[in-house]
């Protein structure tokens, strides 16, 4: 699908670029970041997603002759004008020829932890804002539900939330981020074709109500699909489905075939599991599975799973592919330094404002994380690319200064990984791959501590300052407000 990035912006991002155009600033350089302040869904980590968009982004990003006809009919509320014919000239010529940094897709990432960088021009790197974090926001939300339902279920999990998402291309990066996150497949067909992952599905309800009977419609299912067959038993009685798969079962095993599970998607998904699947196993059909379905979400599954019921698979709508108890991640895109062109040093910026807890970080910004011995995580630590680290590599929670942890002597790797050079996307195929990106999750899961991993109250991890970095902020803040 093709999408026109360009014009996928606030106004504002292009007043201002007219403005620094006529202000003589088109030499100014910037460096921008992106992070969030909480984890969504009161968890204990999110997951990084959309780097392939991002990238999709850049190498389509530009100007038409219809955009600027378009915007050189877009008036003020006095109805002039309001963009004038140097700037719309100036985006006729736009080539992108920022550097992107980012984390990989299906890093396990934590508040404060930057996830893009963007540096160049500064009028470049405002007009990307809005498109970039539309795309980060919503990707890395819906990969993060997407992780924690599979954590919770334990077993298969496919994403069938297309019918239920934000809209076509919701529906589509909803998907893909889906199995970023950990589902094993989706109900998308779109998505299957555009991003090479599994698809899955079998019948609805309808299937069934289209017979005179429900034995008529499974057995007309089983040898139309004998590979692929689940039957949904709950479009009219739970027990007297499952009674009438079971003849379906024995007459697929008689032709050398096999059931390979029934679904259901009403009622008490925890107790009709439990009477599924001993019925199943008297009926000596003990490799049939089970899949369940019916507005999941992480906390519903783990009450099944903590029920006892032994399940085979799930398939999870609604609350993953619209991120239904929270909307929205919140993440932020900040200047973090600034000079009158290439050739100049970075001047740090910070936004103070009236809430400390908005009081961003100055510098050109990466992160390192580092390792304990046994491979689990340790801390991360934000710090400025042009600064030296200290020596006790001493990291200081920003929002508390009495909160610091040394870690010194671990092993660490950076987070932020060349994503486009000049403008010009750099990012190898591997780091694109969406079945790369799950694998990633996975690995970075089982770096976590357990504690950090439950729903309810989980552990927090440390991401804090590089101590020098702690104490320019201060200062830096101290001297904004007038009391340096």
């Amino acid at each position: 699908m093709n999408f026109d990035y360009e014009l996928s912006t606030d106004l504002y991002e292009l007043t201002m670029a007219q403005g620094y155009l006529e202000s003589g600033m088109t030499e100014n350089q910037a460096c921008f970041y992106m992070y969030f302040r909480d984890n969504p869904f009161k968890g204990g980590y999110a997951v990084a997603c959309g780097m392939d968009q991002v990238a999709e982004m850049i190498e389509n990003f530009h100007f038409t002759d219809e955009d600027i006809d378009y915007l050189s009919k877009v008036t003020s509320p006095a109805g002039d004008p309001l963009f004038h014919k140097d700037f719309l000239d100036w985006l006729a010529d736009f080539k992108l020829d920022v550097d992107i940094d980012a984390v990989h897709e299906g890093t396990i990432v934590f508040p404060n932890d930057p996830l893009v960088r963007v540096t160049g021009s500064l009028m470049q790197a405002q007009i990307l804002e809005t498109a970039l974090l539309n795309i980060i926001n919503f990707e890395t939300l819906i990969a993060t539900k997407a992780a924690r339902v599979c954590v919770a279920a334990k077993t298969p999990v496919a994403e069938f939330g297309l019918r239920r998402a934000q809209g076509v291309a919701g529906g589509l990066w909803a998907s893909r981020a889906s199995i970023v996150g950990g589902c094993t497949s989706t109900s998308n067909v779109l998505a299957g074709q555009r991003y090479h992952v599994p698809v899955s599905g079998t019948h609805a309800h309808s299937w069934v109500m289209s017979f005179d009977d429900e034995l008529t419609a499974f057995r007309t299912y089983a040898k139309i699909f004998p590979t692929n067959c689940v039957l949904l038993i709950d479009t009219y009685d739970v027990k007297k489905g499952l009674e009438n798969a079971i003849i379906v079962g024995h007459e697929m095993e008689a032709h050398g075939q096999h059931l390979s599970g029934v679904r259901i998607d009403s009622g008490d998904l925890a107790w009709l599991a439990k009477y599924c699947r001993e019925r199943l196993d008297e009926a000596g059909l003990k490799d049939c599975g089970i899949v369940l379905s019916n507005d999941l979400d992480e906390y519903s599954i783990k009450q099944i799973v903590d029920d006892g019921a032994k399940v085979t698979g799930w398939g999870v709508g609604t609350k993953l592919a619209s991120a239904y108890d929270q909307p929205s991640l919140g993440g932020v895109y900040k200047m973090s330094a600034i000079r009158a062109n290439a050739n100049e040093p970075w001047q740090d910026r910070i936004k103070v404002t009236e809430l400390a807890s908005k009081l961003t970080f100055p510098g050109v910004l990466d992160a390192r994380r580092y390792y304990l011995e046994n491979g689990k995580i340790a801390g991360d630590m934000v710090f400025d690319t042009n600064s030296d680290i200290n020596a006790e590599e001493r990291i200081i929670d920003p929002s508390d200064g009495l909160r610091q942890k040394v870690l010194g002597g671990l092993s660490y790797t950076t987070l932020l990984h060349p994503l486009a050079r000049k403008g010009n996307v750099c990012l190898p195929s591997e780091y694109r791959d969406t079945l790369a990106a799950q694998k990633r999750v996975k690995d970075g899961l089982e770096r976590l501590d357990e504690s950090q991993k439950r729903m309810l109250n989980p552990h927090s991890y440390p991401v804090g300052l590089e101590a020098g970095l702690f104490h320019r902020r201060q200062s830096l803040a101290a001297k904004m407000r007038g009391l340096g």
